[in-house]
């Protein structure tokens, strides 16, 4: 069975900085390329950043270039968001996503292109 993890979130105050880990079990996380994305009350799912499968291709969105990084360990199975410098309205439901391809350049941001989500992990930007 095919299965995410999102684990990491919580409540952080402004300027503070967060490290989001997706697990991934039931396959081997390395012919997939993930993507993080949020979604904040009230508004639609985003997309945050993604990395291809081979990492050499990293996207992120432009509200959060310069502060979040993505990075993936193939041997461990994972994939993290390391949030800093966050902000109010950083805050949402963070969820991470798979889909298998063949190119290893592959990385969008688009919640269509994913086939596996995980059930979120919460994250609170508040003084």
């Amino acid at each position: 069975q095919l299965q995410l993890v999102e684990s990491g979130g919580g409540m952080v105050q402004p300027g503070g900085s967060l490290r989001l880990s997706c697990a991934a079990s039931g396959f081997t996380l390395s012919y997939y390329t993930i993507g993080w994305f949020r979604q904040a009350p009230g508004k639609e799912r985003e997309g945050v950043s993604c990395i291809s499968s081979s990492g050499g291709i990293r996207n992120y969105a432009d509200s959060v270039k310069g502060r979040f990084t993505i990075s993936r360990d193939n041997a461990k199975n994972t994939v993290y968001l390391q949030m800093n410098s966050l902000k109010p309205e950083d805050t949402a439901i963070y969820y991470c996503a798979a889909v298998y391809t063949t190119v290893q350049s592959m990385c969008v941001m688009r919640n269509r292109a994913y086939d596996y989500w995980g059930q979120g992990t919460q994250v609170t930007v508040s003084s």
